[in-house]
């Protein structure tokens, strides 16, 4: 849950208040120049976000030997 947006000043200057939205379970995305640099999450979202990443890797869903041959076969098949 996104709880709020923050430029990179507003964060410095506002940290306990974006600290306490983040200790409630919300989602801080902090700006600067207009673009997003990063997220300040609950602890237990971050856990979440790497087990999703990891998703797959993890059960075994690939072959690497199939995986590397794909990716030889890309590479020089390119170059011709």
């Amino acid at each position: 849950m996104v709880g709020a947006t923050a430029t990179a000043t507003e964060m410095q200057n506002n940290f306990g208040r974006y600290l306490n939205l983040v200790m409630h379970g919300a989602e801080v995305i902090v700006t600067k120049n207009g673009r997003e640099v990063g997220r300040f999450i609950p602890k237990g979202a971050a856990v979440s976000y790497l087990t999703d990443s990891l998703t797959g890797v993890l059960k075994g869903d690939h072959d690497l030997e199939d995986v590397r041959a794909a990716r030889v076969k890309r590479k020089y098949e390119a170059a011709d």
